[in-house]
């Protein structure tokens, strides 16, 4: 698309979405990687939640839970997600809708292990989404299992990664008089190529 140029510019648009995010590292204040993920329940009903994008891959974005949690066990139910990614400080954002597949060999352990202590402790620790009588109830969890598995813990098999592979990715940057500017990319399946479209604002 001939005025598909400057911000909007490139061929791969998983490389347009990685040079955004690296710009925002500049800016954003906290967590640039920060996405808000939505499911759906078994009844339709939405459920959306901040989580932090851990990596975007050649042909997918990734991130990391408890996959017994509410997210987990919709996303298992449908096999699909979306996400946003908004950076107030640089007025932009990115849409992303598509399939799901786990992440749970090498990449996940090696993932798990670059984690802090109390945070891989915490994963094992926290039956995420479930009731929670009190804090101290989680913090006794953690206690325990400390002593339980020390200071290397494995990763849980009930903790790893996600990869959402896109069918629909939009890139959206603020414009002047809320004439903003859009451009989505589409196909039927992961595997074909894209076909892009300017939206109106």
């Amino acid at each position: 698309m001939s005025d598909r140029t400057g911000l909007f510019s490139g061929d791969d648009p998983f490389e347009i979405a990685r040079r955004w995010l690296a710009e925002a590292e500049a800016s954003e204040i906290n967590d640039p990687n920060a996405i808000a993920v939505s499911t759906v329940d078994a009844d339709g009903m939405p459920n959306v939640r901040m989580v932090l994008l851990k990596e975007i891959e050649k042909d997918a974005f990734v991130f990391y839970t408890n996959y017994e949690s509410r997210k987990g066990q919709e996303i298992e139910a449908s096999g699909k997600a979306a996400f946003v990614m908004h950076w107030k400080s640089l007025r932009r954002q990115i849409r992303v809708r598509g399939t799901v597949t786990r992440e749970e060999g090498e990449k996940a352990d090696a993932y798990y292990a670059s984690r802090s202590l109390k945070s891989r402790l915490g994963a094992w620790a926290s039956k995420q989404s479930k009731p929670l009588n009190s804090r101290g109830e989680l913090m006794a969890e953690v206690a325990r299992l400390t002593v339980k598995l020390g200071t290397n813990p494995p990763r849980p098999e009930f903790w790893g990664g996600y990869r959402v592979l896109p069918t629909e990715i939009e890139f959206w940057a603020d414009g002047a008089f809320r004439l903003h500017d859009r451009f989505r990319w589409e196909r039927d399946a992961v595997e074909m190529s894209w076909n892009i479209s300017r939206l109106n604002p």
